[in-house]
């Protein structure tokens, strides 16, 4: 089955937000397959709160989430808990191809533990050792912080999505290459209190023989993210790369970024899929081109969202795919609109 824009791109957000006017309760769950987003880094230049998160999630029809551990603990600072250190910009970064976003609230600054790599997917200049300290002391004041946490702030937060008919599916923790060992604890003790069945992150390879420890202790899989970089050993990027983690824990899992793996290794993800379902903690929903070709509409590229999502609702696979909008908005549309359309694609797909 081949789906593209075309009959899509009309709808946009007409159609989707029309159920809430009637009441109806979220619902992204198609066939047994829960169709979410990675939050809030897909609602790119928009505010990353918690309350923008839901709101932009309820515009469009999302009940399911891959959700950053910033927001989070960026809501807990504001119910008046000892202040979180550091506030960044805008989460998620511009949209594609637009320009950056203006400053507001969301979690820890970049380059600081729990917040994202230091100059984003853009780069910066080289930290000054005054910078590198300041950033030393404020790591420390964050650890401090998450420590002294009791755990009802948590069951607190996950009732505050639940109540909006949300759940958190996973949680997305940053440089859990550079925490300490408690920090790491703490990084699954927050997934399980919020209700997330997996945690996911961005390190190199080598990384997941330590994280694969905690990941055993706390029975819980941890889904290493991937991209494209098939040339560098520590880059999650060749399938090898995840069968690697694995061997070292039985807790070591995939984030299947279809996109990234298409583009990376010029075949289909499919058979990827189907030999190690069982360790996919979710997927990252996106078209991409071989040969390291560039995000394209749902549709107009290599990727085979539909043949997946199909697979997944007919095998009924535990494992819910988030998306992830990083190609270039078509003249008049924007972020909001685009997400609604890759939605309604998905549910095509997967009522078909």
């Amino acid at each position: 089955m081949k789906l593209t824009r075309r009959g899509f791109a009309g709808l946009a957000l007409a159609a989707v937000p029309t159920a809430r006017l009637f009441g109806a309760r979220l619902n992204s769950v198609f066939n047994g397959v829960g169709v979410g987003i990675n939050a809030p880094i897909s609602f790119r230049g928009l505010p990353g709160a918690a309350d923008d998160i839901i709101a932009n999630m309820t515009t469009i029809g999302f009940s399911t989430c891959e959700l950053r551990l910033q927001p989070i603990e960026g809501f807990i600072r504001g119910t008046g808990a000892t202040p979180l250190p550091g506030q960044p910009a805008t989460f998620g970064g511009p949209p594609p191809g637009g320009a950056p976003p203006a400053a507001g609230p969301g979690g820890p600054p970049a380059g600081v533990p729990g917040g994202p790599p230091p100059g984003g997917r853009g780069g910066r200049a080289p930290l000054t050792p005054e910078q590198i300290a300041a950033q030393k002391a404020a790591a420390e004041e964050l650890d401090k912080w998450r420590l002294a946490l009791p755990s009802d702030v948590f069951t607190s937060f996950r009732k505050k999505f639940a109540d909006a008919g949300i759940s958190i599916n996973i949680l997305k923790c940053d440089n859990m290459d550079a925490m300490k060992d408690d920090i790491l604890d703490y990084f699954f003790t927050v997934a399980k209190l919020v209700g997330a069945t997996a945690v996911s992150t961005e390190v190199p390879l080598d990384a997941a023989k330590r994280i694969g420890q905690f990941a055993d202790k706390h029975k819980m899989l941890v889904g290493y993210h991937g991209h494209t970089n098939i040339n560098d050993p520590q880059a999650f990027a060749k399938p090898e790369s995840w069968e690697t983690a694995m061997s070292w824990s039985r807790y070591n899992g995939v984030n299947l970024d279809i996109g990234h793996f298409t583009a990376a290794n010029s075949t289909s993800p499919t058979p990827y899929l189907k030999k190690w379902h069982e360790r996919v903690t979710h997927l990252h929903l996106k078209d991409r081109k071989y040969n390291n070709g560039p995000n394209v509409p749902w549709g107009q590229g290599d990727t085979p969202i539909v043949e997946i999502l199909q697979l997944i609702r007919d095998e009924k696979w535990p494992i819910q795919g988030h998306m992830e909008w990083e190609y270039p908005a078509p003249a008049g549309s924007n972020c909001m609109k685009e997400l609604a359309v890759c939605l309604e694609f998905a549910r095509k797909a997967l009522m078909s």
